[in-house]
């Protein structure tokens, strides 16, 4: 794995210290993202988090309001850093249709070689996106937080797969509809093959990634060249 610093801006608006710049910081990031994936969003606090790091309560809430704030923040960051991987793997694949099929494997599969960040586990915080992500923006402040720019990230994740569905037809009428399909799409089979396997046709075996990729190709493909294109753009 090739480590290096990538810079990812993830809205300041979501926390009251930039955890990024001390080493404090970082292990809150660090360590939030373990006890998350170890007990779920809901068991997880500000409390048992300090008790992990040798801390206080105190100096957690120094970098973010609240576990709310602390979760959006950890899936703006995953956004950015998908985002950022969309764009290193496709950038010298010129055949539209090959770089969808590439985007897609990115976006299921966070364990191919690229780069990381010493203090973040990408598979670790993958797992949580797939499990708890929705959770981040299915909040009935959702229109506040909106207003406040705190799903930009995922916005700009969407728009960069829209811009490549169009590179493979042009006149696709519903790009932003069918890039956030795949992306939630990707990771509901993800969790379904591995805990609700009646609700997919994907079997938990070695290589079902493979299959969910195969999968999204068929969906998007599907919808991009469909007979009935609705009203294309203008």
């Amino acid at each position: 794995m090739l480590k290096v610093t990538v810079k990812l801006d993830v809205n300041e608006k979501l926390y009251l210290k930039n955890p990024e710049e001390t080493k404090l910081g970082r292990r809150i990031v660090q360590q939030s993202i373990l006890l998350i994936d170890e007990a779920g969003l809901e068991s997880f606090t500000f409390k048992k988090l300090a008790d992990k790091i040798s801390s206080t309560e105190a100096s957690v809430y120094r970098y973010f309001e609240n576990k709310h704030l602390l979760f959006v923040y950890l899936t703006n960051w995953y956004w950015e850093w998908m985002k950022f991987r969309v764009g290193f793997f496709t950038l010298n694949v010129d055949d539209p249709a090959e770089k969808l099929k590439t985007a897609m494997r990115v976006i299921v599969d966070t364990a191919q070689p690229s780069t990381s960040v010493d203090y973040v586990d990408p598979e670790v915080l993958h797992r949580i996106v797939i499990t708890e992500g929705a959770k981040a923006y299915h909040s009935k402040s959702v229109d506040e937080e909106n207003k406040e720019g705190f799903f930009l990230s995922y916005k700009a994740l969407c728009r960069k797969i829209a811009e490549i569905i169009l590179e493979v037809n042009s006149q696709y009428a519903y790009p932003r509809s069918l890039a956030s399909m795949l992306l939630e799409t990707a990771n509901n089979n993800i969790y379904f093959a591995q805990h609700l396997p009646r609700l997919t046709d994907i079997r938990h075996r070695e290589g079902y990634l493979e299959d969910i990729v195969d999968m999204l190709f068929s969906f998007a493909f599907g919808c991009i060249f469909s007979a009935n294109l609705g009203h294309q753009r203008g």
